[in-house]
């Protein structure tokens, strides 16, 4: 049995509705897990009401308001009925392929984290989960799933007991989704990338619940915090960073190199694309200037 738990922003407008949207598919996954979601946002009550799920209304939060990490995890564990917990934002959607890759990582490292990366999609209607809701969602994700993030990160599932200490993190800031594979990787636990068999889904959305918005998350007084809890390394802990892939079929494998290959190809990007890029455009210029003229010669 897996526990998902979140805190989820305001239920109000675009955000309000993704939310529901996130939810709702994880009510839709079999067998159905145990859901808490946590804080006391607008809405946050309601919804937990109306799709039977638990509630824990009172986080701490930092002196902007902004809940805190450390909490969260904590009175979610305390509150869980099952030995694997799964931390994801409000506004991602998770399908049955999830639950099987989740099943499988217990089975081979019952102490370990589960990661995988997210393909953003654009919503702006309520999803309508009929019998092949799954199948739609897939078809959507192909038009927009732009290759390789291996930074955006949303969904954690691991072993409860996993974090003995967790920092003051404010939650939606940068960095602490990071600090969660740094923790593991410190205790030489694996940390698995289950990205192949099983993507998460994330309903794109603006910063306008944000006081600030999109600046304050980014390059706010919040932010500079987190980095500093974090460890003030700009080397963050990524999905470059796992010890283990699986693959499509469900198999566990090494991942091996990621990172010195990343820097390669980024590498090589930087100087034969974007150091080339001024010359390139020139050459291009000249070539459009030499076509014309030979066709107003013609």
């Amino acid at each position: 049995m897996l526990t998902i738990f979140t805190i989820p922003k305001a239920f109000k407008g675009h955000i309000g509705l993704i939310q529901r949207n996130a939810i709702e598919s994880w009510t839709k996954l079999e067998p159905r897990p145990e859901i808490i979601l946590l804080g006391n946002d607008e809405g946050t009550m309601e919804v937990a009401q109306e799709f039977g799920l638990r509630h824990l209304p009172n986080v701490a939060t930092n002196e902007h308001g902004t809940p805190l990490l450390s909490d969260m995890f904590r009175q979610a564990e305390a509150a869980a009925g099952s030995s694997w917990m799964c931390y994801v934002n409000a506004d991602i959607i998770l399908l049955n392929d999830f639950l099987r890759a989740a099943e499988i990582v217990q089975r081979r490292f019952p102490k370990s984290l589960m990661v995988s990366k997210r393909v953003d999609l654009d919503v702006s209607e309520k999803l309508d989960f009929d019998s092949r809701w799954e199948e739609g969602i897939r078809r959507r994700s192909k038009a927009n799933d732009k290759g390789e993030d291996h930074t955006s990160i949303d969904v954690f599932a691991f072993a409860k007991g996993l974090y003995a200490g967790i920092p003051d993190f404010a939650i939606g800031r940068l960095w602490f989704d990071h600090w969660l594979i740094k923790a593991v990787r410190e205790q030489n636990l694996p940390v698995v990338d289950a990205s192949l068999l099983a993507p998460v889904f994330h309903q794109n959305h603006d910063y306008t619940h944000v006081a600030g918005g999109k600046e304050q998350v980014w390059n706010g007084e919040e932010q500079e915090r987190n980095y500093q809890l974090y460890g003030r390394v700009k080397d963050s802990y990524t999905l470059l960073d796992v010890t283990h892939k699986l693959t499509r079929g469900g198999a566990l494998r090494r991942a091996r190199l990621r990172k010195p290959l990343f820097k390669i190809r980024r590498f090589a990007w930087d100087i034969l694309v974007r150091r080339t890029a001024a010359f390139r455009k020139v050459l291009g210029l000249r070539r459009g200037f030499r076509q014309t003229a030979n066709d107003q010669s013609s």
